[in-house]
């Protein structure tokens, strides 16, 4: 059954600013596997966006948003299997805030242009 599903679309350069003012802002929202990842990327920024769209995207289809104190970002994770395809994986408390729900999978789509990036989530329970 789907509990929820959500969009967010994100400017590159939005992200790219707030990662080059200091590692402050990539180290409270990416995970070092994330930050690892994008920093390989030609275009490590449009990487980064469309990592942060997935996080906002993920929170819109659980129905709380931004803010509302129950997960860190950096407990939302974006990791590609052997063939590249985008997985989202919880930790930390972001597991134990939603184990109730019984979520039998995310399904992540993420893309990315210059200017832009988009993710879509999709959750079953």
């Amino acid at each position: 059954m789907i509990y929820g599903i959500g969009t967010d679309i994100v400017e590159v350069d939005r992200i790219a600013v707030k990662i080059e003012k200091g590692k402050g802002f990539r180290d409270l929202v990416f995970t070092a596997n994330e930050i690892a990842y994008c920093e390989q990327q030609v275009h490590p920024a449009q990487h980064y966006a469309a990592r942060f769209a997935a996080k906002e995207a993920f929170l819109k289809a659980m129905g709380t948003g931004w803010g509302h104190g129950k997960i860190n970002f950096n407990e939302i994770e974006i990791v590609n299997n052997e063939t590249g395809k985008p997985l989202l994986q919880l930790t930390g408390t972001a597991v134990a805030s939603y184990s109730e729900l019984q979520i039998k999978q995310i399904h992540v789509s993420l893309s990315h242009i210059k200017a832009t990036a988009v993710a879509m989530v999709l959750i079953e329970v």
